[in-house]
């Protein structure tokens, strides 16, 4: 009995269709950049001095977090909930109060004239701090300010942040800045400042 032989499949194109499928997608697919969380850093140890303290304890907001999410401002203990109203507070100084920041008039773009806040919130935490609650410190910081803007935004131009013009916004964003600076987290053992 004769066999019958099966035909093979020519297998000698495969790698260059699987070359060609790989350069479309690779040429076809967009790649999501993650941005991170932008923020000032604390000044180097070695800066000279006269460097390193060039904003007055005026102008600082300091935030803490300590190992068991304990939130302290400015020293005294405080609740999540307290901290976006305290932090738009320090920020606007709306009676210029001596212990709160102090502003610089400047020219705007857009707006003219306006006293513009030195406020700087310095936020440090404790080595065991909870993620969670270091999140939600942050978040309620950058509400604080974005709140700040949308009032600005309404009372300017009469209309929200999310419908201003490129121009509108970063007059806004230069007439209430967001400085929030991190320090470096701390161990226990080591006393805050």
């Amino acid at each position: 009995m004769a066999k019958k032989k099966i035909p093979e499949i020519n297998a000698g194109s495969m790698a260059d269709i699987s070359f060609l499928l790989l350069i479309f997608y690779l040429v076809s697919t967009t790649m999501n950049v993650d941005s991170g969380i932008s923020r000032m850093l604390p000044p180097l140890v070695d800066q000279p001095q006269e460097q390193s303290n060039q904003i007055k304890e005026r102008n600082m907001f300091a935030v803490f977090v300590d190992a068991e999410d304990n939130l302290m401002v400015q020293r005294q203990r405080v609740t999540l909930d307290q901290l976006c109203r305290m932090t738009r507070e320090f920020i606007m100084n709306p009676n210029n109060e001596e212990n709160k920041p102090e502003k610089e008039m400047k020219e705007i773009n857009l707006i003219g004239e306006f006293p513009v806040s030195k406020a700087v919130i310095s936020l440090r935490n404790d080595r065991q701090t909870s993620y969670d609650m270091y999140i939600k410190v942050q978040n309620e910081l950058v509400r604080a300010v974005n709140e700040e803007r949308e009032a600005l935004a309404l009372s300017q131009f009469g209309i929200k942040w999310e419908d201003l013009t490129e121009d509108q916004k970063k007059a806004i964003s230069e007439a209430i800045p967001s400085r929030i600076s991190e320090a470096e987290p701390r161990d226990r053992t080591t006393k805050s400042n």
